[in-house]
């Protein structure tokens, strides 16, 4: 005959209790686990770095050419170089590969747990639709943060400390805020976007083809714009045609990564030049006036999370 249990006294609960209001932590952690430990995400990370190594790449080969020749061909250049205008272009060139990132980390976020049923798990638990979907979000943000911060800040590091001489601090003091700000508004929007798209499938595989087919479409709409732009202002001899012009310029802005470069035009406070600073007589699209380029990006945010609300719900609804 066994033994009786010699200790029959009452043990409650002794670990940490966590505030009510910290669920939607558990939902994000769990989405920057799997987001982190992915190596393409650090691959795509680092390959948006691209641009900058080229461009630090070139900077060194003018500069060691100038040095020996010696020559002050190197002063004139980076004497004119607008630095902001190379976050600028850095920023626009990383954008295929940013759609490629947001789809590896969010294009399933939703979509899974809709094909999984899993969302009858999270909703049945003690977490609400605003705790999962806020999970949710940050889960995807902070990701996409991390990826668009790495060749940023990797280049911003790099130009302080080597192109100081240049003017890369004296020309803008609040540099690194905008470029701050213009990473953070991206991030939010992609975010709040890709998370609406996930929500309307059952399968991330679907969602990510569908948020790549919208990206691309409307990106190609942007092209035919620029094109129409650089026509109107009359290619490279630069003869304006001021309606035609301005239409087009504001219409450039009206796809997934034209309302990100809008973005980051007015943070920046340019219109932008060409790469590494070379002369061009190629005009610019200029920037969008702020409400312009906010009003969009909050509207097109704010409807991707209502949509995501919409249609997170644990079980069919029959009217």
């Amino acid at each position: 005959m066994p033994e009786p249990i010699a200790d029959l006294s009452y043990r409650g609960y002794s670990g940490e209790h966590l505030s009510e209001k910290r669920r939607w932590l558990v939902v994000a952690k769990m989405a920057w686990r799997n987001a982190f430990k992915k190596r393409a995400f650090w691959v795509f990370s680092v390959f948006a770095c691209w641009y900058y190594l080229v461009m630090i790449a070139f900077f060194y080969v003018i500069e060691q050419v100038g040095i020996a020749r010696g020559s002050d061909v190197v002063t004139q250049l980076f004497g004119s170089i607008s630095w902001k205008d190379q976050f600028l272009t850095g920023f626009t060139y990383s954008q295929i590969v940013w759609l490629s990132l947001g789809l590896l980390v969010g294009a399933g976020s939703i979509a899974n747990d809709n094909g999984t049923n899993a969302l009858l798990v999270y909703l049945s638990k003690p977490v609400r639709k605003v705790d999962y979907l806020l999970g949710k979000w940050a889960g995807l943000f902070l990701p996409l943060l991390v990826g668009m911060a790495v060749p940023t800040l990797f280049f911003y590091l790099y130009g302080v400390v080597n192109f100081r001489e240049y003017g890369f601090v004296s020309q803008d003091s609040y540099l690194l805020v905008k470029v701050l700000a213009m990473i953070l508004g991206a991030a939010c929007f992609q975010a709040s976007l890709i998370l609406g798209v996930s929500s309307l499938f059952n399968q991330g595989r679907m969602a990510g083809a569908a948020y790549a087919a919208c990206f691309f479409l409307l990106t190609f709409f942007s092209n035919l714009m620029w094109i129409a732009f650089l026509v109107a202002e009359g290619g490279r001899r630069g003869h304006r045609n001021g309606p035609l012009s301005e239409i087009a310029s504001r219409l450039y802005y009206l796809s997934i990564d034209g309302l990100q470069i809008g973005w980051a035009k007015v943070v920046l406070g340019t219109d932008g030049s060409p790469p590494f600073g070379m002369p061009s007589r190629t005009p610019q699209i200029p920037a969008p006036p702020l409400l312009l380029a906010l009003i969009p990006i909050l509207l097109v945010s704010a409807g991707g999370m209502f949509l995501a609300w919409r249609r997170v719900r644990a079980v069919e609804v029959v009217k």
